[in-house]
């Protein structure tokens, strides 16, 4: 049977009605993808915004978590030898709250800046422990925590750690001579300070950051608030300019201020400086982990910081 021969147009012609057709299809496709893009972008960057705007507008509430008293745990302070409340009055006036615990035959005072969240209660364990290791110790609370009055605030909390290490050189069983500054997380920010400005015999950094822009960039990553912080704390500007013995400690797993934080404040720190890195150890565990090597470390770092302090004044 003879079939009758389709021409070359016969068949190219559906064939470019169909490209074309699904040329149209893809396009709109396109413009429909571009369209719902553009809206998520927009949505994104609107979000980012708005979260950033919210973390500037309530900037202190993302820093400081106080608890004001009664909440804690007053009620096993009392397991502190010799514990006795302190009250100071700061240079522009605020009335701040306190605990020093006396050590018999203490090798030194230490005056401790806490973190930024709970009050002195929260430590009760570590003072304790710490007045067992014959050290004096000094604890307070930042205005605003505790029974501290006020609000906290960068320079407040400066003020508020220069108040009670002046406070410290006034009580009778210290040795002016030989009084420790210890910082732990934000505390560390204030010991600094303090450190630059007043008569330390040696300095412990504990669980502590380079500046506040670095712990910002580490917490918010997707979040352009560290170009907006009103907060400094920056630390790693102020520890280059000290020369009294270091002690920088650091959680190996710390899951708030990672310890590359840490070492890196560290190495801004002049010399004589040791890092010690407790293996396990998160933010808020560091003793528990550390146990007693913890309290060796420390007491070593000490008496090496005694003695040196003690070179140089002659």
């Amino acid at each position: 049977m003879f079939y009758p021969r389709k021409s070359a147009s016969s068949l190219v012609i559906p064939f470019l009605h169909t490209v074309l057709f699904l040329e149209a299809h893809v396009n709109r496709l396109t413009q429909r993808g571009m369209q719902w893009l553009q809206m998520i972008g927009v949505a994104v960057a609107a979000a980012l915004i708005f979260w950033t705007i919210v973390l500037m507008s309530f900037e202190n509430r993302f820093i400081y978590f106080p608890d004001k008293y009664p909440k804690g745990a007053y009620d096993q302070a009392s397991s502190i030898p010799n514990l006795r409340d302190c009250w100071v009055t700061a240079e522009d006036g605020v009335k701040l709250h306190g605990w020093f615990a006396p050590a018999e035959s203490a090798k030194a005072t230490l005056v401790i800046s806490h973190g930024n969240a709970g009050n002195i209660s929260h430590r009760y364990l570590l003072m304790r422990s710490l007045v067992r290791h014959k050290f004096n110790v000094l604890m307070y609370d930042y205005r605003g925590y505790g029974r501290s009055e006020g609000t906290p605030t960068e320079e407040g909390v400066y003020e508020d750690g220069r108040a009670f290490f002046d406070y410290a050189l006034n009580l009778p069983e210290v040795d002016p001579q030989r009084i420790i500054l210890w910082g732990t997380s934000l505390g560390g920010a204030v010991a600094i300070d303090v450190a630059a400005q007043r008569p330390a015999a040696g300095l412990i950094l504990e669980s502590t950051f380079t500046s506040a822009k670095d712990v910002a960039r580490v917490l918010y990553p997707f979040l352009p608030v560290h170009f907006f912080l009103r907060s400094k704390f920056n630390s790693i500007e102020k520890i280059r300019t000290l020369n009294i013995p270091t002690l920088v400690i650091h959680g190996e797993h710390d899951s708030i201020i990672p310890i590359g934080l840490g070492r890196k404040l560290f190495n801004a720190a002049n010399e004589p400086k040791e890092f010690y890195e407790i293996p396990g150890a998160d933010h808020n565990d560091t003793f528990f982990v550390g146990g007693e090597e913890y309290f060796n470390r420390i007491d070593r770092f000490v008496t090496k910081a005694l003695a040196t302090t003690s070179r140089r004044s002659r």
